[in-house]
């Protein structure tokens, strides 16, 4: 932020607000990131980062208050429809730091009138670690890469990820391949240690091409930290069982795991171990050639039009994703594109098997993303949803891929998927499936917060709330034939009003009754009045 903007904050004072002093001491740790400060149902935001987000949201600019003899520059969006204007801010470049109350304002009140609620960043959205649906394009990955440069260019690696379904991947490269491999990628946002000088002509060619590059300390990316953080993450001694990385992959994968941990706060996704790509295994297109064949966008920036486009014929999310990566990493091994071609062929002779394998993965959620929202506490009923349906369809499939005779001359390919299916179907997942075919109602709505998503009969407890909730009157006049019967008397009535809640009223010839024993264990006595008395 600039110190000669008028709408920077000056040094805290003894004048400042409580409010104002917690936001400016959590505006400082949230860095150049904007600031979605939780009060009440809106996230606000103040000073410079009030400036940016109306004019990038056009929406309202107002003030609220004065710092310094200045007015606070203000907007605010709605918590409960923040994403629009979340994904709006991230398209135009900016990273947004999201500030939540942690702390039940009852809570902060017991220390005192002028307590503020507690408020922490659980959460930094930058482009390449969306998880939400409604931010990500199902048919394409949205890749979160490392770029690690040593002894001067010299030894280069790779690293990137998709934190929305886990993916993980790395590669030894060269300066001089490196833009191909970042453009065979689509990356939404690349990570460089900050005193990258070796590699400055590349970086001024990927920001030419559009790349979000974000500058880290150089210590992101020392080898011997990236190792550390690899078994901390996959809970190992050693990474022998994920082959051999040099230190090159290792400083790439750690930077890589460091960024995440530093934007989600903590909060680990799902990931899967990290898989080695072999250079020699892929083309290596640059990016003025991927423009010019158009593969997976026309040089205008749109899909339709493109390669992709035109022989596109998926039927989910996961499937679009890996045919885009295919496109734009074509294979130069002939024993693996042997291995693709065999699994095609095996399913182009059979139309009818094609065609029932089809209608299954048609219904296919998108789990991989589920999982992640889950594994970050950012999921909902719905994800829960996906994965219960998840296993019963992967069930069906393998079932689908069984009944074809025989299964045995199968290609590898489609035996190594059979017993996969297999396993996460009727197999080692079917505790889980039944316990969420049990749990989960049939229609659950998208936020845990509008409650519903328990299925009725799965929980006694639960239940009994419900039929309290939605058939209180019954209840009521159920509660109160009983204790008619129990004190005999038959004028006795249950009541409510704003300042005892629900009470027991009777007249005050029957109160000397409830006040008397063994009834005055049973009813407490609250108010007496002219006409009545309250228990």
């Amino acid at each position: 932020m600039d110190a000669s903007s008028p709408d920077t904050p000056k040094p805290l004072s003894a004048a400042l607000t409580p409010m104002m002093a917690q936001y400016l001491a959590i505006k400082e740790t949230a860095g150049d990131a904007l600031l979605f400060y939780r009060m009440g149902d809106f996230y606000e935001l103040f000073f410079d980062d009030a400036v940016k987000a109306a004019a990038a949201l056009d929406i309202t600019l107002t003030k609220r208050g004065k710092h310094g003899g200045d007015d606070i520059p203000m907007c605010g969006v709605p918590w409960h429809s923040h994403e629009a204007y979340l994904a709006r801010l991230i398209k135009e470049g900016f990273k947004v730091a999201i500030c939540e109350q942690t702390e039940d304002p009852a809570e902060a009140k017991k220390r005192g009138s002028k307590s503020v609620v507690r408020r922490e960043i659980v959460r930094v959205v930058t482009p390449g670690t969306l998880t939400e649906d409604t931010l990500l394009d199902s048919a394409a990955n949205n890749y979160l890469a490392a770029l690690a440069i040593h002894h001067g260019g010299a030894d280069v690696s790779i690293a990137w990820a998709d934190i929305s379904t886990g993916e993980l991947n790395v590669k030894a490269t060269t300066l001089a391949d490196a833009g191909a491999d970042v453009a065979a990628l689509s990356c939404s946002e690349i990570i460089v240690a900050d005193d990258a000088d070796a590699a400055t002509p590349l970086l001024e060619e990927l920001e030419a091409d559009g790349r979000k590059l974000t500058r880290q300390p150089k210590s992101f990316f020392a080898s011997a930290a990236g190792e550390r953080r690899l078994k901390e993450v996959f809970r190992l001694a050693s990474l022998s069982a994920f082959g051999s990385f040099g230190k090159g992959d290792l400083a790439a994968l750690g930077a890589l795991l460091a960024y995440i941990d530093l934007t989600q706060v903590g909060r680990a996704p799902a990931l899967r171990p990290p898989r080695r790509a072999e250079a020699a295994s892929f083309m290596s297109i640059d990016q003025a050639t991927r423009v010019s064949l158009e593969l997976l966008r026309t040089q205008t920036g749109e899909r339709k039009g493109s390669l992709f486009s035109a022989v596109n014929r998926t039927v989910s999310g996961p499937g679009a994703r890996l045919l885009a990566g295919r496109l734009s990493a074509p294979l130069l091994d002939t024993a693996l594109i042997n291995v693709r071609l065999d699994a095609v062929s095996w399913f182009e002779r059979d139309g009818a098997l094609r065609d029932r394998a089809r209608a299954a993965l048609r219904k296919m959620p998108d789990v991989s993303r589920s999982m992640t929202r889950l594994s970050l506490e950012r999921g909902g009923p719905r994800d829960l949803v996906a994965v219960r349906d998840s296993l019963v369809i992967a069930r069906d499939l393998a079932g689908v891929l069984a009944d074809e005779q025989p299964l045995s001359s199968a290609p590898a390919e489609i035996a190594t998927a059979c017993a996969d299916l297999e396993a996460r179907g009727s197999g080692g997942f079917s505790d889980l499936l039944q316990k969420l075919e049990e749990a989960l109602s049939d229609e659950p709505p998208l936020l845990a917060r509008d409650g519903g998503f328990i299925a009725k009969g799965y929980d006694a407890g639960l239940d009994s709330v419900r039929v309290l909730r939605d058939e209180s009157r019954r209840h009521i006049a159920g509660l109160e034939a009983q204790y008619r019967d129990q004190t005999g008397v038959k004028n006795l009535k249950i009541k409510h009003n704003n300042v005892l809640g629900y009470f027991v009223e009777t007249s005050p010839a029957h109160g000397d009754k409830l006040l008397s024993a063994p009834l005055d264990e049973i009813f407490i006595h609250r108010q007496t009045l002219a006409s009545a008395v309250r228990f």
